[in-house]
C-alpha cells in the first residue's frame, strides 16, 4: 500500500462507521452527504426565513435570500473541512447571530437609521454589522486568543450560552402570532414528533429525516387545500402555488447583490456579541464530535484555526449577504445517529448544496412554505437547540450550590433583560426613556463645549453607547452567557466542581492537528526526498 492511499481512522469511537479520515465510495459518499445537509436544513431556511420576514422581503427576493445562504453553506463548509478544524462539521445559518440580527433589523426598519425603512437599508446595515464583527474574530483565532481564552469556558458557562439561543427565540412570530393556524403547527410538530420518536425503530427513514418528512407531508397538506379552495389567501396556512413558476430557474448571486454594505458602529458592537455566542457555541461543538468520534478533545491550535475560519466565512458570508455562518450541532447529532464522521462524505454534501443553491425554483418553494409550518418546525428546532445546551451539564456537579446559582442566574437574566428590552419598539424609545437628550444638553452645558461639532460628536457617541446596550440587551445569550462567564470565574469553585476536569480530560497533543498547510508541506518534503 503507498503512502497516498486512504487508511481507516484507528481513533474512531464505537458506533462509528466511517471514521474522520475515511473515504466511502463516490455514491455512497453523495447519499450520505445530502443525509448530513437534510439533518440541518430546516434550521438553514428557517434563519433566512424569520429575517426575511422581519425585514418584509418580497416573496420573489426571499428565493435569492435562501439560495444565498445554501451558496455560502456549501462554500463555508468546505472551506472549514479543508483549510479549518478538518472536523466533519457543516457550516450554516447561525442562530447565535439571530437575535442580533433581529434587533438590528427592528431599529433600521422603524427608522432609526437611514429615517427610510425598507429591506434593502435593513439588510445593508446587517451585511456591514457582520463583516466588521467577523474581521474581530478572525483575529481571535489565528491570532490564537480563543485558544488561550479556552482555560475561562467551561460547561457551566457553555450550557445557558447555547440553551439561551433557543429559549430567547420562543416568542418568533411564526409561532405566537394572534392569527396561527394551529392545527396546521399542530400537524407539523406531531409529525416530528411521530417520526423521530416512535416511528424511528421502524425504519431507517424515519430516524434520519424526521424533520423533511413532516415538512413535506404538513407543505402538501396545506398546498392541497389551497388548490382546492378550502382555505383563502388570508388564511395563514395558505400556499401561493404561482409563485414557484414566477421566478427564475437560475438565480444570480454573487458578491454585494445587494448594494454596498453599511456600518454602524452600535450595530457592529451588537453584532459581535452574537459572534461572541457563535464561537462559544462551536467550541462546544469541537468538543462534541471529538467525544463521538472517540478523538481527544480539541486542542488550542484546532480551535484557533476552527474559530479563525469562521471569521473569514462570516466575513464572506456578509459580502454575499447573509446572516453569518458557524457550525451546527445538528450535524454533531447526526454523526451519532448515522456513525457517519468522515469530512470527505461532508464534503460531497457541501458541494451538492452549493450548486443546488443556484437553483431559483429550489429558493422559491421553500419561501411558500406557510408561517404555521415554519411554527411548527421551530419548536422542534429551537427545543433541540437547547436540550444541545443543557445537555453540556453533564460533565457538571449538579449538586454544587455554586453551579446551580450560575446557571439559574444566567438563564433568569438572559431571559429577563431582553423582555424588558422588548418593551421598546426601536433605540429611539429607548433613548427617548434613558433620557438621553436630556443628558447630553447637560453634559455639554456642563463641559462648556463650544462649537456645534463638538456637541454633535458628543451626541453620536452617546447614541452609540446606549444603542450597544439595547441591542446587546436585546440578545439573550449574549447577557446570559456574559454573566454565566464573569460568575464562573469569579465565585470559588474547583476544575471538578466546574466539569473542566471531565471535559478537557482526554485533550489532543497540539502536534497531532495537521491543517492543510501543514499536510501540504509535508507531502512536498516527501516528494523531495
Amino acid at each position: 500500500m503507498t503512502g497516498d492511499e486512504p487508511v481507516a481512522d484507528e481513533s474512531v469511537g464505537d458506533g462509528i462507521e466511517y471514521g474522520i479520515d475515511e473515504q466511502p465510495p463516490v455514491g455512497e459518499s453523495m447519499v450520505l452527504g445530502i443525509q448530513h445537509y437534510l439533518t440541518m436544513v430546516g434550521a438553514n431556511i428557517a434563519v433566512p426565513l424569520i429575517l426575511a420576514d422581519a425585514m418584509g422581503m418580497p416573496p420573489g427576493v426571499t428565493a435569492r435570500f435562501i439560495g444565498t445562504f445554501f451558496v455560502v453553506s456549501g462554500i463555508a463548509t468546505l472551506a472549514q473541512t479543508t483549510f479549518g478544524n478538518r472536523y466533519p462539521i457543516v457550516q450554516g445559518a447561525p442562530f447565535s447571530m439571530l437575535a442580533p440580527a433581529l434587533a438590528i433589523v427592528g431599529v433600521v426598519t422603524a427608522g432609526g437609521v437611514s429615517g427610510q425603512p425598507s429591506w434593502e437599508a435593513a439588510l445593508l446595515q446587517l451585511q456591514g454589522a457582520i463583516i466588521v464583527a467577523a474581521v474581530v474574530e478572525v483575529a481571535m483565532g489565528y491570532f490564537g486568543l480563543v485558544g488561550k481564552l479556552r482555560r475561562f469556558l467551561s460547561p457551566v458557562v457553555i450550557a445557558p450560552t447555547i440553551a439561551l439561543i433557543g429559549l430567547s427565540l420562543f416568542n418568533a412570530d411564526q409561532i405566537t402570532a394572534a392569527n396561527q393556524s394551529w392545527w396546521l403547527l399542530g400537524l407539523t410538530l406531531g409529525l416530528i414528533l411521530l417520526f423521530s420518536q416512535y416511528l424511528d425503530v421502524k425504519h431507517r427513514a424515519f430516524r434520519l429525516y424526521p424533520v423533511i418528512l413532516a415538512l413535506v407531508i404538513a407543505w402538501l397538506a396545506a398546498a392541497a387545500l389551497s388548490v382546492l379552495g378550502v382555505i383563502g389567501g388570508g388564511h395563514p396556512g395558505y400556499v401561493e402555488l404561482g409563485q414557484v413558476t414566477d421566478t427564475r430557474a437560475l438565480l444570480p448571486i454573487y458578491p454585494f447583490q445587494w448594494g454596498v454594505p453599511q456600518v454602524t458602529t452600535a450595530f457592529v458592537v451588537g453584532m459581535f456579541a452574537g459572534v461572541l455566542a457563535s464561537i462559544v457555541e462551536s467550541i462546544g461543538d469541537y468538543y462534541a464530535v471529538a467525544n463521538i468520534t472517540g478523538s481527544g478533545a480539541p486542542s488550542g491550535k484546532r480551535i484557533n484555526h476552527g474559530i479563525g475560519m469562521e471569521g473569514l466565512m462570516n466575513v464572506f458570508s456578509g459580502v454575499m449577504g447573509t446572516a453569518g455562518s458557524t457550525s451546527y450541532s445538528e450535524n454533531i447529532g447526526a454523526i451519532g445517529l448515522t456513525g457517519v464522521a468522515s469530512r470527505y462524505v461532508v464534503q460531497i454534501g457541501a458541494v451538492i448544496m452549493l450548486f443546488v443553491g443556484f437553483i431559483g425554483y429550489f429558493g422559491q418553494l421553500i419561501a411558500t412554505i406557510p408561517d404555521p409550518i415554519v411554527g411548527g418546525l421551530f419548536i422542534a428546532m429551537f427545543g433541540q437547540i437547547v436540550a444541545v445546551g443543557i445537555s453540556n451539564l453533564r460533565h457538571v456537579d449538579l449538586d454544587s450550590s455554586r453551579n446551580t446559582f450560575v446557571i439559574g442566574f444566567a438563564l433568569f437574566v438572559g431571559l429577563a433583560i431582553p423582555a424588558y428590552m422588548g418593551n421598546f419598539e426601536s433605540t429611539i424609545a429607548f433613548r427617548e426613556t434613558v433620557g438621553l437628550e436630556a443628558g447630553v444638553d447637560a453634559l455639554v452645558g456642563t463641559l462648556g463645549v463650544a462649537g456645534t461639532a463638538a456637541a454633535t460628536w458628543i451626541e453620536a457617541a452617546a447614541q452609540a453607547v446606549v444603542d450597544t446596550i439595547f441591542i446587546i440587551g436585546t440578545t439573550g445569550m449574549a447577557v446570559g452567557g456574559l454573566a454565566a462567564l464573569v460568575l464562573d470565574n469569579t465565585i470559588p469553585g474547583t476544575r471538578e466542581e466546574r466539569g473542566l476536569a471531565e471535559w478537557n480530560r482526554l485533550t489532543e497533543d497540539e502536534s497531532e492537528f495537521e491543517s492543510f498547510w501543514d499536510r501540504w508541506v509535508r507531502t512536498e518534503t516527501r516528494s523531495e526526498d
